[in-house]
């Protein structure tokens, strides 16, 4: 594979990284790089080697704190930091700009020794990293490549942020292994129209799993809550055994959810013979708040607008309204 020779200050040609890499910064506006590094003679490097290309702007800190402090009253597109620094280190700017500012890339600067922490520090959302012994070499590419990704992650946020409605449906197998990458596709369109924060997005998230939960459990495979209360190895033994037992296995679960400016709206149906909503012991009713019947409505109703049922108690519609803006 070819590269740039970016120790001489040649940018990148169509053909070495790719021509959309190449030009990422094409169309757009100088881009803005905060350089986070307690050592004089490390600022100086990474900002000549950034300098290099006259489409980058750079600006910088001394440690974590300041580092912080600038990105919170003038964000730049990406923070280039060093790991180890005083009042701040890099790690725990990090974890606050992953925190706070999401969509804002970090690439960490790394020393002999520091490994681990490095390694830490990419488990926890940093972008990329370039060995200070290699940074003449590298790091500009590096810079390129996520600056590619992350402007691609931004144009999307900003595309979603116009969409206006969103209607999806989905048929699902007895598989509870299939309830959290739904609950959390259902969860990021949430977001990514702008519809709530993160609070209200996980306790949204917590009322559709446990509405397909029920589905799952006391619709299709008919296993009742009680049995969870008197002998919980029981009630997963039966579930157990019922996942492959007809008519029970072939049963599926459909989901059918419409997002829109105004409210989210989920319509969850299994495919087992209901309940009477009516018998459900009250779970707001101090004595029944430890009982496993009746939980999952509790937070149902706690968490959504409104949660109804059809008349054979097999399918729930669960309706969240957004605040006005």
């Amino acid at each position: 594979m070819l590269k740039a020779d970016l120790s001489s200050g040649q940018k990148p040609r169509p053909g070495m990284l790719g021509e959309e890499s190449a030009h990422c910064l094409q169309g757009n506006a100088m881009a803005t790089v905060l350089v986070v590094d307690d050592s004089v003679v490390d600022r100086r490097l990474i900002g000549g080697l950034l300098a290099k290309d006259p489409d980058l702007s750079v600006t910088f800190a001394d440690d974590g704190k300041q580092g912080l402090s600038i990105i919170e009253t003038s964000p730049p597109d990406l923070v280039v930091t060093d790991l180890h620094m005083p009042e701040m280190n890099g790690l725990e700017l990090l974890t606050s700009v992953v925190s706070r500012f999401p969509l804002l890339p970090v690439i960490l600067v790394t020393s002999r020794g520091s490994e681990e922490v490095a390694v830490q520090a990419l488990e926890q959302g940093a972008a990329s990293y370039v060995p200070k012994r290699m940074l003449a070499k590298y790091l500009l590419d590096t810079v390129y490549r996520v600056f590619e990704v992350s402007d691609q992650r931004r144009t999307r946020a900003q595309l979603l942020e116009g969409m206006r409605q969103f209607d999806c449906s989905f048929v699902l197998n007895n598989n509870i292994r299939l309830v959290s990458p739904l609950v959390t596709y259902l969860q990021d369109n949430l977001m990514h129209m702008g519809l709530c924060g993160e609070t209200e997005r996980i306790r949204i998230g917590v009322a559709l799993q446990e509405a397909l939960i029920n589905a799952l459990y006391h619709g299709n495979l008919e296993v009742h809550s009680e049995l969870q209360e008197d002998n919980p190895a029981k009630y997963y033994e039966v579930i157990e055994l019922r996942q492959r037992m007809e008519p029970y296995r072939s049963r599926s679960i459909r989901v059918d959810a419409r997002l829109s400016r105004s409210e989210a709206v989920f319509v969850i149906r299994d495919e087992g013979p209901g309940f009477d909503i009516s018998k459900v012991p009250d779970p707001t009713e101090p004595g029944n708040l430890d009982r496993a019947s009746g939980r999952g409505l509790l937070l149902m109703r706690k968490f959504m607008s409104e949660v109804r049922f059809n008349d054979a108690g097999n399918q729930v519609t669960l309706i969240k309204r957004m605040a006005a803006r």
